[in-house]
């Protein structure tokens, strides 16, 4: 366990700044990203797809060309079909692809990507192997041999974690393999082995940088989405995950709680002690929430002392309950030895009627204004 830990630290130092030990695991398996994570990569993915398509698209027809200047007839006018077929089916992936967000939508997009050259590759090594070739024409043949290379080395171009490359490729490496059983008594062995440990190198190149473009996007969504003083989902941030999370209940009729809380008279603790103390009492309070949420539950930097609490499958009240029991766990202390309090008001979309976050917000932020005129320290989920 000690030796991965330290292997694990070494390659990490490849990365620096990029990824840390705890966030390495995402690297590796895709189920393990938070929701705002993978949405941005599933429209890389998607947009990576559709510029591969066009570009496979444009140049796949006008090798037409150079085979019909080169190959006998009928061998390039069957290569030639073949090439136009594959253009179209390119090009309707181009044009009908849907892009809903959704990560199987973008597994979808890259298996019809690879699969369209794969299957070409198939077909015409079957075609070319009925042909016994001399001089140009015969390296133009061999030309088509190294299609599953050019394919393997674009997977560098696709942010992927190592299970979703080494998936990707599986089907390209088989592809390679099932070619040499159309000529089974003309393969060189030693040729052969050679090619196919180079593909199974460029596998592993491909999975390092894809890898390595994870990564960076790991490092630019955790420094977008966080809030850098508490640790929390910046607002925008916080938007975004209201959008996702809403959707989810309202796709699986459940509830879902969000709970506005402001520290109460915090203007005062600037005043008196200062702002750097100000700053140590909302990292105090956030660690204080955080520990006591569930795994699932998220909080939000929402404004200077405003924070948004969204509480998944969660009722009215058992919400309720949960930051009544956080409320008198406390919520830190001030720079005096006083206690921490915070007005909280709480919405949720089943009870309040409502499937549009705003609104759920804005019944959320009444309530906790609700609560400052009642006394503060308090919370409110009625009115």
């Amino acid at each position: 366990m000690l030796t991965t830990k330290i292997i694990w630290q070494r390659l990490l130092g490849l990365l620096p700044g990029e990824v840390t030990l705890n966030e390495t695991r995402w690297l590796i398996r895709p189920c393990l990203h938070m929701p705002l994570m993978e949405q941005r990569r599933v429209r890389m993915i998607v947009n990576r797809v559709r510029l591969f398509a066009t570009l496979f698209a444009a140049l796949t027809p006008l090798w037409i060309i150079v085979d019909v200047l080169t190959l006998p007839f009928p061998l390039w006018l069957q290569l030639a079909i073949l090439r136009l077929l594959a253009t179209i089916a390119f090009g309707t992936l181009v044009m009908w692809h849907p892009q809903d967000g959704r990560l199987a939508t973008a597994y979808q997009g890259m298996a019809t990507l690879f699969a369209i050259p794969t299957l070409f590759y198939l077909i015409s090594h079957l075609l070319l192997s009925h042909h016994q070739l001399q001089g140009i024409s015969a390296a133009i043949g061999t030309g088509y041999a190294f299609l599953p290379f050019v394919l393997l080395a674009g997977f560098a171009i696709f942010p992927l974690t190592l299970f979703e490359t080494l998936t990707f490729s599986a089907p390209v490496l088989c592809a390679y393999a099932l070619a040499l059983m159309f000529n089974w008594e003309e393969v060189s062995w030693p040729s052969f082995g050679g090619q196919f440990w180079l593909l199974f190198l460029l596998t592993g190149v491909a999975s390092l940088a894809s890898m390595s473009q994870l990564a960076f996007i790991i490092a630019l969504v955790n420094q977008a989405i966080h809030d850098p003083l508490t640790g929390t989902f910046s607002r925008r941030s916080g938007e975004e995950m209201l959008n996702l999370h809403l959707s989810f209940a309202r796709r699986n009729n459940s509830p879902f709680t969000v709970a506005f809380l402001d520290i109460d008279h915090f203007k005062s603790i600037n005043d008196r002690f200062g702002h750097e103390f100000g700053d140590r009492v909302l990292q105090q309070l956030t660690q204080t929430v955080t520990h006591c949420l569930r795994r699932g539950d998220i909080v939000v930097r929402w404004g200077g002392e405003e924070f948004l609490l969204l509480l998944n499958n969660t009722d009215l009240h058992q919400a309720a309950h949960a930051l009544e029991r956080l409320r008198q766990h406390g919520l830190g202390m001030h720079p005096d030895g006083r206690q921490i309090t915070a007005s909280i008001g709480i919405a949720e979309r089943i009870a309040d009627g409502t499937d549009d976050w705003k609104v759920l917000v804005e019944k959320a932020d009444t309530r906790m204004y609700l609560a400052k005129q009642g006394g503060r320290d308090r919370l409110v989920f009625e009115g």
